[in-house]
This record gives C-alpha cells, structure tokens and sequence, in this order.
C-alpha cells in the first residue's frame, strides 16, 4: 500500500499541443488494493492534430476503469489484457465512424502494482523500467520497425541506429484487433522504483541518466528535472513521465555508488551461491567434508579432535537434512498451487548498470559549459547567481570526492540554464486540426 508517486507532462519546445497524458489510481485502501492494486498508465497519441490527444486521453481513461471493473474476477492478468483490448475497440470505432479522424491512434504502457507482483501492460513505443539497486531495467518491448528488424536479425536496436527508428508497427486504435504484451508478476521489492515514459523522454535520456536522478531525487523532482533535460536537449517531442516508488529497501538512495561496500558484496555472493546450490545441499557437503576430516584425523590417532570434527558433521549433516526436508515440502507446496498453464517468461528486454559517480557529474558540467556558451549576451534569461552557487556546491562536494552531493548540485545548476534556454526557443509546429470548420492556431 505504500507508495510514493508523481507524473508530468510536457508539450516540449517543438510542439504546438500535446499529444501525450498520463492517469494514476492508486488504491484508496487495503480493500481496493487488494482487489486490483495502484493502476498507472501513460499514452503517447497520433494521427494528426487533436486526434492524437483525443486517442491518448481515451486510453488512459478507459483502460483504468475496465481494468478495475474485472480484476476481482478475471485476475490481474486477464483483466490488463480485456481493458487494453476494449481501448483498442472504442478508438477503433471513433475512426471508423469518423473519417476526419482516419488514423486515430495511441501508445498505452500500463504498469499495475497488485499484491502477487508487478503486471505491464504495453503497446507502442512507449517505455517501463524498473530501477533497483543501481541497475535500470527496461520492461517493455518497443513496437517499432527498428527493434522488429533488430529482433529477428538477434541484435541490438542501437545497431540499426536511426534507421526507421519512429516507425511504429503496433498501437491502440488503427486496427480492429491488438496484440497487447502482457508481463507479469514481476518481484517487486522494498526500494524499487518504476518509471513509465513516452519516447519523448527516452529518445533523449539515456537509461543511465534516468537511474541516477530517479534515485537521486523525489519522484516529483525527478519527474520535473528529466522533463527539462529533454527539453535542454531540444524537447521536439510531447514529454511525459510518471514515477513509482516502493519506500524501504537498503538505503542507497542518493548515496555515491563507485562500488557496493563488503556487506553488500557478502550478500550479494550468497544470494548468487544459493541460487546455484541450495543452502541445505551446501550443508550436506560441507557436513561430508568434515565428517571425511573426522575418519583422517581418527587415523592419524588425533583422537579429541576427530571426535570434535565428528560432532561439527554431525550437526552440519542433521542441519542440512532438516534444511533439505524444508526444501523438498516447499517445492513440493509451489507445484501444487502452480497453475497448469504454463506461466509465461518474465523479460528484462534491457538491463544497464548506472552509478552517481564523477563521470556522470562530469557529463552534467560539460553540458552546462556548453549551454553557457551559446547563452552569451543573454543575461537576463538566467539567473546566474542561482546557478553560480549550486555550481559551487558542485565543485566542493567534487573536492571532497562526494559523488552525490556533487551530482545533486550541478544537475540543480542545469535545472537553472534550462529554464532559461526554454524561455527563448520558438515553436516550429502550428496548430492545424484536421477536422473541418475550425481555424488554425499558431
């Protein structure tokens, strides 16, 4: 129930309008959550002036309630896949019954918090990522003609590089009928956090980016801060982002992360030796060994310390049967409440590495040098003395080698020149509906 969240979205510094929109509803309650869990959601629209936005905003409003309205009976899954499907359905319909709004559609990326797990729903080219520990996790699969090629030609997308890389060959609303991904449950765990993104934000953001000011910052300044750093970078695209947070976990949030500390790496190794060799077989064999030493050291007539060896194996070897018994009944429990249809796989469809480390700082004060050089003569667009000082917080934290104050502060500073760069660029889009009688809008 726990959770902390927020959402923005932008029309970007292109854009006359946007196209894009985003829901929330979170459970009110136990009961609800319960029943169907927090319910997120974003949509990037297209097709034409107003038809775009008029596909996204039915979506998000559609599929939250359809879900809701089935998930108690159908389960979460069904429920996820019969809301995008009767979205589809309804925008469909509104095209065909419309010509003025011939290709009328939308993206729609659903991310559903619920008591077994984390459920996405996803189609279209917007993103879900998942970020844990100092690992981003995109949990989507984008349905665009670069990553179709790159998947059956077993590649990478960034391969292909831009090559039809905004061609999208799957979304709510052109067809009578959808393919609609639907993953899940994912673990989730004290500390995760998950961000829904149309590509306006992705297009410009990389994922490493994304990790460090998710865990850097509050959902609601992250939000805010990743908006204006794709627009700093020339936002020609509608910007929404929506973040979730799972309190807890252990504490690395904000923290420089140039390497994890002993306890984590004692933990870590025994999460990963366990999965290998369970811990009651681990027990059995290290019990056997000592028993081993126990028969050498009776043989060498050490006698007091084959008989010390000999009670250590036995204690290793009851532990490891009690352990063992454990193991066995809750295998035994998982297959019986197993479903009969196969569960389907769960993918990480990419996984990267991010750290709050000096070389992202120092990505963040090239950038700024950057902006500062094409802001010249245009003082009075800034406020340099804001940006002066968190600029100087920068360079302390940098001094005393606190990765994450010091990434804090210049993206802070960045934040500044931003608001000033975005004052002065012109939008190269006018407003033309589609439909007839209305005017232009520029």
């Amino acid at each position: 129930m726990n959770i902390r969240y927020a959402s923005l979205t932008d029309v970007g510094v292109r854009r006359s309008h946007n196209q894009d929109a985003c829901a929330t509803q979170p459970a009110a309650d136990p009961a609800h959550w319960k029943k169907h869990g927090h319910v997120f959601i974003v949509a990037d629209g297209m097709g034409g002036h107003a038809v775009g936005e008029k596909a996204s905003a039915k979506a998000v409003r559609d599929i939250p309630l359809t879900y809701l309205k089935h998930a108690d009976q159908d389960g979460f899954g069904s429920a996820i896949r019969r809301a995008f499907t009767e979205a589809n359905a309804a925008i469909f319909g509104i095209g065909l019954n419309n010509p003025e709004f011939k290709g009328l559609g939308t993206t729609a990326t659903g991310l559903f918090l619920c008591p077994d797990g984390v459920w996405v729903g996803h189609v279209g080219d917007s993103r879900a990522y998942r970020i844990r520990g100092t690992r981003v996790q995109q949990l989507t699969f984008d349905h665009s003609w670069v990553w179709e090629v790159a998947r059956r030609q077993g590649i990478d997308p960034d391969e292909l590089g831009d090559f039809k890389r905004n061609v999208i060959i799957r979304s709510l609303g052109p067809d009578a009928e959808v393919e609609v991904d639907v993953e899940g449950p994912h673990p989730a765990e004290p500390g995760d956090s998950f961000l829904l993104c149309s590509d306006g934000l992705s297009n410009l953001v990389t994922a490493d980016e994304i990790g460090a000011v998710v865990n850097a910052f509050s959902p609601d300044e992250a939000c805010k801060y990743l908006v204006a750093l794709a627009n700093v970078r020339g936002g020609p695209d509608n910007i929404t982002c929506l973040i979730v947070e799972i309190p807890g976990g252990s504490g690395t949030r904000g923290a420089s992360q140039s390497g994890p500390g002993i306890a984590r790496r004692v933990a870590k190794a025994g999460r990963s030796v366990n999965r290998i060799v369970p811990w009651p077989f681990a027990m059995l064999g290290v019990g056997a060994i000592v028993a081993g030493l126990s028969v050498w050291l009776q043989i060498e007539k050490q006698s007091s310390s084959a008989v010390a060896a000999f009670v250590v194996a036995a204690v290793l070897i009851l532990f490891g049967l009690f352990g063992l018994y454990l193991h066995l009944r809750k295998r035994s429990e998982e297959a019986d409440e197993m479903p009969r249809e196969t569960t389907p796989e769960l993918h990480l469809y990419r996984d990267y590495d991010f750290a709050i480390d000096q070389k992202i700082v120092d990505r963040f004060v090239e950038l700024c040098d950057t902006i500062k050089s094409a802001m010249k003569g245009r003082d009075g667009d800034i406020d340099w003395a804001a940006y002066e000082k968190h600029a100087e917080e920068a360079a302390a934290a940098t001094k005393k080698q606190d990765s994450a104050a010091a990434f804090k502060a210049q993206f802070l500073a960045l934040q500044v020149l931003a608001v000033g760069v975005n004052k002065i660029r012109q939008k190269d889009e006018v407003f033309k509906p589609n439909w007839p009688g209305q005017k232009d809008v520029g």
